[in-house]
C-alpha cells in the first residue's frame, strides 16, 4: 500500500473561501514549509497563488482542499489544467476543532488529513466542464423547480379543499383539474373574499403549469447533454434521461471512484450487517450520495415492477423467505455494481 508521503514531495492543504483561499505547504515527513498565505480569489489572486506553490515546492506536488466543487472549483480547476494533483479533503471532526479554528489553521488539517492517507484512499474532485457542468447546473435547477412545483401543489390543494369551488379534491390534484383552475376568472355572485380567493387559486394554478412546462424542457437539456456524454446508459432498463445526468455527475470519470465496492457505499448502499443469533440480515448503510441513491432505487423501481428478469428473480427470492424490502436492497446492490461497471467500462465523450 503506497502512502500519499511517499508518492509527493510537498502536500498544500488549502483552506477555500468566497473572497480568500489560504494555503499551508506541508513536505513528505509533515513539516511545515514556510508559512500559510492568503490569496483573493480572483482570476490574479488564484494565477498568484498557483505560481507561489510553484515557487515553494519542489518534485511532485499534492493539493488538498475543501469544497471543490463550490468555493475550491475555479482553483481546482486551474490547478488540475496545469497538471496538478488535487484531491477533496473531509471536514475536520469536533475533537480537532479543540485546537482552534483559523484558516491556516483549517489549511494545515487538510494537507495533514491527506498526507496520512494511502494512495488509493484519496478522493479526486468531480469533473466541472463543459457538459459535466452543463449536467450538474441542470440538476440543481430540477431540485428547485420540483421543491416549487411540490409547494405551489400544495397551496392550491389546500385552498380548494378549504373553499371547495364544486371540485372533488379528496385525492390528489389530476392536471385537468389544475387546468380548469387555472383558466377560472370572476364570478359575478362571488363576495369579496371569493374573488380573491379564487384569484389566488388561478394564480397558483398556472404557477404549477409553468413549473411544469419547465420541468420538461429541463429533462430535455439533460438529455441533450447526457447523449452527448454517454449514451449506452439510455440503453439501460430503467434509466432515463434524469437518472443518467445524475449517474454521470455523482460518478463523474474514470479513476474517480476505485472500485464497484466503493460506489455502491458512496451511493449509500453497501450491506451492513444487522445479524443477530442465528438470524443472518443486512441493512443498508443511510450515507453518501442521496442524490445517486435515488437515482439507483428509481432504476431498481422500474426493473422491480417491468423487466420480466428482475420480476422472475423476485419471485425466486420470496419463495426463499425473503422480505420485499431484503430482495430490493440486493436488487439495489446488484444494480449499483452493473451501473458502475457499464460506467467504468466505457469512455466517457468529451
Amino acid at each position: 500500500m503506497t502512502m500519499v508521503s511517499q508518492q509527493f514531495s510537498y502536500v498544500i492543504g488549502v483552506d477555500t473561501h468566497a473572497k480568500t483561499h489560504t494555503l499551508v505547504a506541508l513536505d513528505h515527513l509533515g513539516g511545515k514549509h514556510g508559512t500559510a498565505q492568503t490569496f483573493p480569489t480572483t482570476p490574479p489572486g488564484l494565477k498568484r497563488a498557483q505560481a507561489w506553490i510553484e515557487r515553494e515546492t519542489t518534485g511532485p506536488v499534492l493539493v488538498a482542499m475543501e469544497g471543490t466543487g463550490s468555493y475550491g472549483a475555479q482553483f481546482c480547476d486551474l490547478l488540475t489544467a496545469a497538471g496538478v494533483r488535487v484531491t477533496e479533503t473531509r471536514p475536520p471532526k469536533r475533537g480537532v476543532r479543540r485546537a482552534g479554528k483559523t484558516d491556516p489553521i483549517d489549511a494545515e488539517h487538510a494537507a495533514r488529513y491527506a498526507l496520512a492517507l494511502p494512495m488509493e484512499h484519496l478522493i479526486t474532485p468531480r469533473n466541472h466542464a463543459g457538459h459535466h457542468a452543463a449536467l450538474t447546473v441542470l440538476l440543481t435547477a430540477r431540485a428547485a423547480l420540483k421543491k416549487a412545483h411540490s409547494a405551489s401543489n400544495n397551496r392550491l390543494t389546500a385552498l380548494l379543499r378549504g373553499y371547495g369551488f364544486g371540485l372533488d379534491v379528496r385525492l390528489a390534484l389530476t392536471a385537468e383539474q389544475v387546468k380548469v383552475v387555472a383558466a377560472w376568472r370572476a364570478h359575478r355572485n362571488d363576495d369579496v373574499g371569493m374573488v380573491t380567493i379564487r384569484a389566488e387559486a388561478a394564480r397558483e394554478a398556472r404557477e404549477i403549469l409553468s413549473r411544469q412546462a419547465e420541468l420538461t424542457a429541463n429533462e430535455k437539456g439533460l438529455l441533450k447533454h447526457v447523449k452527448a456524454l454517454a449514451p449506452y446508459l439510455l440503453l439501460e432498463h430503467g434509466v432515463g434521461a434524469i437518472v443518467a445526468a445524475q449517474l454521470i455527475v455523482s460518478w463523474s470519470h474514470q479513476g474517480r471512484i476505485r472500485s464497484e465496492a466503493a460506489f455502491a457505499r458512496f451511493a449509500g448502499i453497501a450491506p451492513i450487517p444487522a445479524s443477530s443469533g442465528n438470524t443472518i440480515r443486512y441493512r443498508l448503510h443511510r450515507g453518501g450520495d442521496r442524490a445517486l441513491n435515488t437515482a439507483i432505487w428509481v432504476t431498481t423501481f422500474y426493473r422491480y415492477h417491468h423487466d420480466p428478469a428482475t420480476a422472475a428473480y423476485v419471485e425466486k427470492r420470496t419463495k426463499e423467505g425473503k422480505t420485499p424490502k431484503e430482495i430490493q436492497r440486493v436488487l439495489k446492490r446488484y444494480i449499483a455494481r452493473h451501473l458502475f461497471r457499464v460506467l467504468d467500462n466505457h469512455t466517457i465523450l468529451a
